[in-house]
């Protein structure tokens, strides 16, 4: 009983903590993005230009994060093959 209610407290940290890195790439994103495109304050709506803008800068920002990962993962599977490379090396010795 005490090990599953481990497991579960450890899940709800793990939601929260994925959450909260949500939270802050969505926050960094809208604060990017606002302070590149919108430049006037003088009316209700957001203009075409402002619309535009901020959907070329939410997709930059977006693909800049997908490819970050990318290189991410490539990287750490490259190190783990390295080190299973080299563990196997010193085991054969």
């Amino acid at each position: 009983m005490a090990m599953s209610q481990m497991t579960i407290d450890q899940l709800d940290k793990d939601q929260i903590k994925s959450f909260s890195d949500f939270l802050l790439s969505y926050n960094k994103l809208s604060e990017l993005c606002f302070l590149d495109c919108v430049n006037e304050f003088t009316g209700r709506t957001v203009s075409d230009k402002e619309s535009s803008c901020s959907l070329n800068c939410m997709e930059k920002f977006l693909k800049m994060n997908q490819r970050v990962s990318q290189r991410f993962q490539e990287f750490q599977m490259i190190s783990n093959e390295n080190a299973l490379a080299a563990a196997q090396k010193l085991g054969g010795k």
